[in-house]
Order: structure tokens, then C-alpha cells, then sequence
């Protein structure tokens, strides 16, 4: 989204007599050198008299002055709130009233973080800081405007937000910001669960993940949002795969190299794909065991995809991630037909890099990884689902009987098909004749 945009607005405004600044996190971001991901403006302009200035303008939160102001980019809109002063949140994340002011001292005292109430004049090129933003960016702070607990008692999300915003930047959390959190903790649960996953993605995929969750951690937040992670802690390992060390160490290990950008789903199975460990942990006498550890974990990364409301295909995804990040120790002595199939998985590209980062994290071997990886890269894209040779239909037309064998005999053309034994129908055909003798064609 455009500055220019966002400007014009703040000089439209200005000129029909009005203050308007641009505000919040777009304002931490230009201080730091950074680009925003989008602009956002306050004015002393009641949400009505923007909509009269901008007349393709709609409000979207009427109650609290936001109104939405279309700029010429395509599908870009850039958020216009009229100052105010919130007042009760009885529901934990809405005021219960807000009163409009003119103000922009004012305005700033409702909102989370000093890094996050700055506001910037882009006609003179000035930053106004009413609230010590200015010097907690300097140091490194994440501190909330005025008392944390109260803050955080108005939107419990803030505390997670606290985190997010600490690890990204790397940041430390003010030490009483950081206690009201270890004290407000369990209150997290007051928020949907939409929210709590929307805040955990964006800590996973923003570059700082492992930060992200040993703060998460050290807060207690962890032990709220996700206690199937928390229980990783103290799970010891087989020393001679993991080196590194217990099952939580390993996930940090890991997070630490997911990519940036990085798919969320990715992220997600990196983060879930050995959470079947703590329950199937045992001391066998050869070496400690995990035993079925996939499987289970499969099931409790469902569950908690179902629990922060994840979609039904991201869901799919994160489970296959977990699923298969096992099946790479078989790639050598797999069938042609066995690895064709598994490196069809779709989006097979983020289990080679859950794969890789798996090792890496571990015993550092990279060896199946670039079997795999050049196996995948240099197969032809038809050569992963060839064209079938033989459907249901040429089994009828050769005389065969529809029954439960017909999917036992297509699987095994098929794997026949993707080995390069077979290349024609009428191979195909041949070769049913002989392999399958005891369901003969009937008469």
C-alpha cells in the first residue's frame, strides 16, 4: 500500500480544516527504516464528515469512528479513525462507549504499546510521541501506554501481541509489562480462538519463531494456548539421532530455520510434527522409544487445528506434514512406484523443507534430503500421475467381474505403470491376465 496514498488523505483533510496524522504501526515501522504493510489514519474529523470528504468512503466500525477510504491502488483501502477515548470493555476486546475528542494526546492513551502510539505529520515530516515511543524504540522495549494489567484486562490478545511484537523486533518486554502477562495469563482463554491462532501465525511465520515461543514460555502464555507444546520440555531423545537434545530444544532448533516468508501450513507442521513424542515416550532397554508417535501425533495436530478453527485444507495440510516427516528414512529402499507416490503429495516442496529442517535440528545429515530433493526436481511432472492405463471400464470390456478386487488390480497396473514396466493398455491388459490368474475373466 502506498505512502502516497495514505499522505494524500492526511492533506485532503488538512485542507477541509481538519488535523490528520497517519498513526500506529506504520508510524513504528518508518521510524525503524521498515515498510509498512498498511497505513493507517486519526483525525479530529467525525467519522460522518469523512465519509462526506471521501465520497466512495464506507465505515466499517460506525460506533467506534473507522471509516474506510478507498485509494486508487487496486483493492487497497486505508483505515480512517476519528480520535477518541474508549471507555469500559466489558466484553474484553470492544469499548463499551467511546467518546469522540479532538485530541490527539488523547487518542494515543488508548492504545497497546508506546511503539504503537506514535503519530507522524507526513506534511512536515515530524513525528509526535506523547507516550515514549520514540525512546522505547531506541532501547528495545516493548511497555504498554499506562498501567499493563489495565490494558491488557481491555484486550486480552494484547499479551500475545506483546510477545509477537517483542521477538520480532527483538525486543525485551518492560518488566512490569511482563508480569501483569505471567499474572493475566489464563485470562488468554477469553479470546476467540481465531484470534489466538491468527497472533500464534503470524509469530511463526514472521521470521522470529523460536523467540516467539520461548517467550511464550517464559510468560506462561505457552501452557495456555498450546499445552501439547509446553509438554515437549524435559522428553528426552535417543541421544544418537538427537544430539541436540529433549523434544522442546529440537522444535526451537527448528523454528529457527523456518524461512521467511514461509507458508503458514509449514510452519504449523514444522511446529506440530513431533508433538506425538511426550505421550508415547518410553524407556525401552535398547534405546528410549516413540513408539506409534506418528499416528498420534497426527491426531493431536487435528485436534488443534480444530481447536483454533483452522480451515479444512490447512488443516489437511499440517497433518500430512506430520504424517509423512517420517517417511523419508524409508526413501532409499522405497519402490520407483512407493517414491512417485510420496513425492506426489500435494505440495510436496514444504515436506522436503520440514525434512530438511528436521535434520538440520538434529544429526545434521542431509544425505536422504538430496536424494529425495534430486529425485523430485529431475522427475517429469507427467511421470509423477501418468494417464492411466486401465480403468474399470477395460477390465469389464476384457471380461472381468466388478468386485472389490478391481481397486487391488488398478493399484498394482499402477505401480507397474510408474516403474516403467508398462507402457500400453495392451500391456496392461497382459500382464492383469498373469498376475491376477485367480480372478479370471468370467464366462
Amino acid at each position: 500500500m502506498s505512502r502516497d496514498a495514505a499522505t494524500s488523505i492526511v492533506r485532503t483533510l488538512r485542507q477541509a480544516g481538519h488535523q490528520a496524522y497517519l498513526v500506529g504501526g506504520c508510524v513504528r515501522d518508518l521510524v525503524l527504516g521498515r515498510k509498512p504493510a498498511d497505513y493507517d489514519v486519526a483525525t479530529d474529523a467525525g467519522p460522518d464528515e469523512v465519509m462526506r470528504i471521501f465520497s466512495r468512503s464506507y465505515a466499517v466500525g460506525a460506533q467506534f469512528g473507522v471509516v474506510l477510504v478507498p485509494s486508487d491502488e487496486a483493492a487497497a483501502t486505508i483505515e480512517v479513525a476519528t480520535f477518541r477515548s474508549d471507555i469500559g470493555y466489558s466484553d474484553g476486546r470492544h469499548p463499551d462507549q467511546v467518546r469522540y475528542t479532538s485530541s490527539p494526546q488523547e487518542d494515543v492513551q488508548r492504545r497497546d504499546f508506546t511503539i504503537n502510539g506514535l503519530l507522524y505529520d507526513p506534511i512536515a515530516d515530524k513525528v509526535l510521541d506523547y507516550v515514549g515511543g520514540l525512546a522505547d524504540i531506541r532501547h528495545g522495549v516493548v511497555q504498554t501506554i499506562g498501567d499493563p494489567e489495565q490494558r491488557f484486562r481491555e484486550d486480552k490478545l494484547r499479551m500475545l501481541r506483546a510477545v509477537r511484537f517483542a521477538a520480532r523486533f527483538g525486543y525485551t518486554i518492560e518488566p512490569a509489562t511482563f508480569a501483569a502477562i505471567q499474572r493475566l495469563a489464563p485470562l488468554i482463554h477469553q479470546v476467540s480462538c481465531e484470534r489466538i491462532r491468527e497472533e500464534l501465525t503470524k509469530m511463526l511465520i514472521e521470521g522470529r519463531a523460536r523467540r516467539a515461543f520461548e517467550l511464550l514460555d517464559e510468560s506462561g502464555l505457552l501452557q495456555q494456548v498450546l499445552p501439547e507444546i509446553s509438554a515437549m520440555k524435559g522428553v528426552e531423545q535417543p541421544p544418537q539421532f538427537h544430539p541436540e537434545g529433549d523434544v522442546w530444544v529440537h522444535t526451537l532448533l527448528l523454528l529457527e530455520q523456518l524461512p521467511h516468508p514461509c507458508p503458514k501450513t509449514l510452519a504449523w507442521g514444522a511446529l506440530l510434527h513431533d508433538v506425538g513424542k511426550p505421550p508415547t515416550f518410553r524407556v525401552a532397554p535398547d534405546r528410549i522409544r516413540f513408539d506409534d508417535h506418528v499416528s498420534v501425533g497426527v491426531r493431536m495436530a487435528e485436534e488443534i487445528c480444530r481447536r483454533l478453527r483452522f480451515s479444512n485444507d490447512d488443516t489437511e495440510q499440517i497433518a500430512a506434514l506430520v504424517a509423512n516427516h517420517m517417511r523419508f528414512a524409508d526413501a532409499l529402499k522405497m519402490k520407483e512406484s512407493t517414491l512417485k507416490r510420496f513425492m506426489r503429495l500435494p505440495r510436496f516442496p514444504e515436506h522436503l523443507q520440514l525434512h530438511r529442517m528436521d535434520c538440520l535440528s538434529s544429526h545434521g545429515d542431509l544425505s536422504l534430503y538430496n536424494f529425495v530433493k534430486q529425485r523430485f526436481e529431475s522427475t517429469p511432472a507427467d511421470q509423477f500421475r501418468p494417464r492411466p492405463l486401465l480403468t474399470g471400464h477395460e477390465l469389464i470390456r476384457a471380461g472381468y467381474k466388478p468386485g472389490p478386487e478391481f481397486k487391488a488390480i488398478l493399484a498394482a497396473v499402477e505401480d507397474a505403470q510408474l516403474e516403467g514396466r508398462l507402457h500400453t493398455q495392451e500391456q496392461a491388459i497382459e500382464f492383469v491376465r498373469q498376475q491376477f490368474a485367480a480372478g479370471k475373466p468370467s464366462t
